[in-house]
């Protein structure tokens, strides 16, 4: 698998995986953490996760713009490495919970999330702008999509193992605090701090908050207070693992950066020829960024869907679904909870992204391999199966609003784990048609001199489909599960017609 491919892929690869982690050890716990944090409802806390996750990608715009106009890649990556870290720290300072100021609280943790999202800005599209420079080399053209194959796969090893850190951190300092961790827990306190909790969920309260105190409650008021503090104390915690993440691919990336492509350069670099930096024609650059502007404007709608899986499918993971199979004590801590959920889309893309690089490999051998344009189109219709899947098994399932009404799904009631698992499997054989291939599609059809800015452009369209995810957490809340599940279906299925319709176009632009 990597015969044939770059030696500085590998270095970049590493780094953006020691990056990932930390990133992925974040987002497995942030909409949970922001609930729970703030005790706001899905719909805020579904918009606040749309803009952060939205800026992710539309600073990675301006990271692109400032990395063309310098020339200097690897200082700007460098830089958002440092930002990252930075806003990994501001977020991980343990505060008190209920916060005695809401504004000036939840203020500094969106200041702290917008460092992180400039830093990743930055990073993330420069990076692969580096890799991407790299495949100019005439010697490496032909294993380009592959190459980013391998480097999408790396960056899901970190993200595999990121989120039962993060588990494990919250809950063993819960157990530490002898207190029990239940995933119902800190909505109720908030609600009953609040006085909002209906009859059934105040007496679900009370039978929840004797399990997790290990004996009778006197004052629940005062056991909401400790619960919150100490939960969210935890996940504070784990923001901290994160910036160990980042202190690793810091140092991966120092050691490895000689080894890195630098297009102000003309001379050779330890690991092959740098790139040239040439002009086109006007008539060919405008024809070029149409199509990559095309290609932009339907993958809005798969990120729309697919990043679905750390809002609303993470929330079904916690209101719906029968976690009990992952409780495992490991004698320090239990590994239980919602996000580990966030583990089964990277350890997919781990396993399957050889079978897949391997298939398109036998398909290439007997000139039967689809266009990268084609095989995007594909992976929008598995997406569209995958959520397919999930209205078929959501049927019977009650509103949210009559779930917490009850304070809570009985036990029986819940879905199994396998409907999660297996959709996130079909997501992820989705994923893996379209994302590393649009690098691979960017890298190759964006002009020389406009590689960042284009790659820039890839993650904007991303921002755009994460900007709108904050719809799917409204109809989470307020229509039938089956019906939220089946507009994503809509939306996947008329992305796919859309590019199919443009795939001749878009291969002789890539020629």
């Amino acid at each position: 698998m990597f015969k044939g491919q770059p030696k500085g892929l590998i270095s970049a690869a590493l780094a953006n995986m020691g990056e990932r982690f930390g990133f992925y050890t974040m987002m497995a716990i942030l909409t949970l953490f922001i609930s729970a944090k703030f005790g706001l409802d899905e719909t805020t806390t579904g918009i606040i996760y749309s803009i952060f996750y939205a800026l992710i990608y539309v600073l990675a715009l301006v990271g692109g713009i400032i990395a063309d106009r310098t020339k200097n890649y690897k200082g700007t990556i460098l830089t958002g490495i440092i930002m990252m870290a930075v806003g990994y720290v501001i977020i991980g300072f343990p505060t008190e919970t209920p916060v005695p100021h809401m504004g000036l609280y939840l203020g500094i943790t969106c200041v702290g999330l917008f460092v992180i999202a400039f830093g990743n800005g930055l990073f993330k599209g420069n990076l692969q702008a580096v890799v991407g420079q790299m495949f100019d080399n005439p010697q490496y053209e032909a294993v380009r999509d592959r190459g980013f194959q391998i480097f999408y796969m790396f960056i899901n090893i970190g993200g595999l193992f990121a989120p039962f850190f993060a588990i494990a951190v919250r809950n063993w300092w819960v157990q530490f605090n002898g207190l029990i961790y239940n995933e119902q827990l800190p909505e109720l306190c908030h609600g009953f701090l609040k006085n909002t909790l209906e009859a059934d969920a105040l007496q679900n309260f009370g039978v929840l908050a004797e399990q997790a105190n290990q004996g009778p409650v006197a004052d629940l008021g005062a056991f909401a207070n400790q619960y919150l503090n100490v939960f969210n104390t935890g996940f504070h915690y784990a923001f901290f693992v994160a910036i160990v993440a980042m202190g690793i691919s810091l140092v991966i990336f120092l050691v490895n950066k000689n080894k890195l492509p630098d297009v102000r350069t003309k001379e050779a670099t330890v690991a092959q020829d740098a790139p040239q930096v040439t002009k086109m024609e006007v008539a060919e650059i405008k024809r070029r960024v149409l199509a990559l502007f095309a290609v932009f404007g339907i993958v809005i709608f798969f990120w729309f869907s697919f990043h679905q899986n750390g809002l609303t499918l993470t929330f079904f993971a916690k209101d719906y679904t029968d976690l009990s199979m992952f409780d495992i004590n490991l004698g320090f801590t239990r590994i239980i909870g919602p996000e580990i959920f966030q583990s089964a889309n990277p350890f997919f893309v781990v396993v399957l992204t050889p079978i897949i690089v391997g298939l398109f490999a036998w398909l290439n051998k007997r000139g039967k391999e689809p266009s990268t344009p084609r095989k995007i189109a594909i992976g929008m219709g598995i997406a569209a199966v995958a959520y397919l899947i999930m209205a078929i098994f959501s049927f019977n399932l009650p509103l949210l609003n009559d779930v917490k009404a009850a304070g809570g799904l009985d036990q029986a009631l819940k879905v199994g784990p396998a409907l999660l698992i297996v959709t996130y499997l079909v997501l992820t054989i989705a994923e893996l048609f379209i994302s590393p291939l649009g690098l691979s599609f960017v890298s190759k059809v964006a002009p020389p001199h406009m590689q960042g800015l284009m790659q820039g452009g890839w993650l904007t369209a991303t921002a755009v489909g994460n900007q709108l995810l904050f719809l799917g957490a409204m109809m989470y809340k307020n229509i039938p599960i089956w019906l939220t599940w089946s507009v994503f279906v809509g939306v996947c299925l008329i992305s796919m017609i859309t590019m199919m319709s443009m795939v001749k176009w878009l291969e002789k632009v890539a020629k």
